[in-house]
């Protein structure tokens, strides 16, 4: 497990990371969501020990990782912007992660760069942005570790090899019990593969919930209700969101799915549906509530 206790890290009179708390479970995926400058990259660097915090404390299975050679062999981390060392090529760096993490695949590194079409010998420098992101991703994959730290990793890909690489997580995840951080500024980036969100802004955490416990508690219901009737008239419901157009009622509403159901069938609609909630109107819903507008500062 992976956890923050007031965790703060400031630069000069910014607070980037202001005094967070949170716990990643192991065999979760955990997304971690926001803007630019939100402090995600931050928050992951002092978890990937690269930063020291400024107060608080961040913890791998309840070990302090900051100058720790040990903690930092149970995680890799793939940082926004890409570290090879000069004119190294994918070879290179296979061999020097594989003295770095003991459990290094050099077997599956061989077979995912051929599977990528990607040509070990030549030298990273003259790469794609893309291409050097598989490869770190087929580093970070390979290097055997429980965590996988990941910093706008899919921002570069193409669409096929987004998709490629989430299954290689999925794979992973159910596998061998890989537990990734994935931050991104884009809900639906991540809107597949997370289980656990955590949203940050201005260097805090608005929310920090578990995805499936979120949408059993919210429903989004379609309806038009007979021509006399308005929603103010629906009972047994807890209305988070409301919108109209022409007779044409969308509902978002807070609640276990049988009693949601069982109050607008109580109010004899002329049509009604249940419609699943994507990632963003959960947390549209979610943050309003808090008083924030999330469509203000997240894509």
């Amino acid at each position: 497990m992976i956890e923050a206790v007031n965790l703060t890290k400031r630069f000069g009179d910014i607070v980037a990371v202001d005094h967070i708390n949170a716990a990643i479970h192991d065999g979760s995926v955990f997304g971690l969501i926001g803007t630019n400058g939100a402090g995600k990259s931050t928050f992951l660097r002092m978890a990937a020990g690269v930063l020291k915090a400024d107060e608080g404390t961040i913890t791998v299975d309840g070990v302090g990782v900051y100058e720790n050679e040990e903690a930092k062999r149970r995680f890799f981390y793939i940082s926004d912007e890409q570290y090879f060392f000069a004119n190294a090529n994918p070879g290179d760096m296979m061999r020097y992660y594989r003295i770095v993490y003991p459990r290094f695949d050099e077997k599956r590194f061989h077979d995912l760069m051929k599977n990528f079409d990607l040509d070990e010998s030549r030298k990273i420098n003259t790469f794609s942005k893309g291409m050097k992101k598989q490869v770190s991703v087929i580093c970070g994959i390979c290097s055997g570790t429980d965590y996988l730290f990941c910093d706008e990793t899919f921002d570069g890909l193409d669409p096929v090899m987004r998709q490629a690489v989430k299954s290689i997580f999925a794979n992973d995840i159910e596998e061998r019990g890989l537990t990734p951080i994935i931050a991104s500024h884009s809900l639906r980036e991540l809107e597949d593969i997370c289980d656990h969100v955590g949203l940050l802004h201005k260097g805090g955490i608005l929310l920090n919930k578990d995805l499936d416990e979120m949408k059993m508690n919210l429903h989004k219901v379609q309806c038009v209700l007979a021509s006399e009737m308005t929603a103010a008239d629906l009972q047994g419901l807890d209305v988070v969101r409301s919108e109209s157009r022409g007779r044409l009622l969308t509902l978002t509403v807070r609640g276990d799915s049988e009693s949601v159901e069982a109050a607008i069938r109580a109010a004899n609609p002329v049509f009604y549906e249940t419609i699943p909630l994507s990632l963003e109107e959960i947390f549209i819903s979610e943050t309003e509530v808090a008083g924030y507008d999330i469509r203000k500062f997240i894509v």
